[in-house]
């Protein structure tokens, strides 16, 4: 029995950083969940298929200036909007309905508590 139980807890250890730091930082568990495949957080990180976020608070819309960007994005960056933490968080909410056109796929999150960790997470990177 001790050796079963030695046994489980050998092979749990390494979840147990994911888990914690997901406890720690529940925005960085969102954020690599939903948009890490696609974004980067890092200034200095490599393109990926979607727009570096790092510094994303306060840019303008379709700011990227190294990313091709869908029409309807780049027409509200040229109106002049930015993203802050209320916009961002009506975009994660539903990104096709806050930009009917949007070339990105994949789905909102619902969840409004994991949307504004998120968006905690996200308003952090520079």
């Amino acid at each position: 029995m001790r050796l079963a139980v030695g046994a489980l807890l050998i092979a749990a250890a390494p979840l147990l950083p994911i888990a914690s730091a997901a406890q720690e930082n529940p925005g960085r568990a969102v954020f690599e969940a939903r948009c890490a495949s696609c974004h980067a957080l890092d200034a200095a990180a490599a393109p990926m298929a979607g727009p570096n976020l790092a510094g994303l608070i306060g840019r303008r819309v379709a700011g990227d200036a190294t990313f091709g960007y869908s029409p309807v994005l780049r027409r509200a960056g040229q109106a002049g909007q930015r993203w802050d933490a209320a916009r961002l968080d009506q975009f994660l909410a539903d990104p096709e309905e806050m930009f009917p056109g949007l070339w990105m796929g994949g789905n909102g999150i619902a969840n409004a508590a994991e949307r504004a960790a998120a968006v905690r997470f996200m308003a952090g990177a520079r």
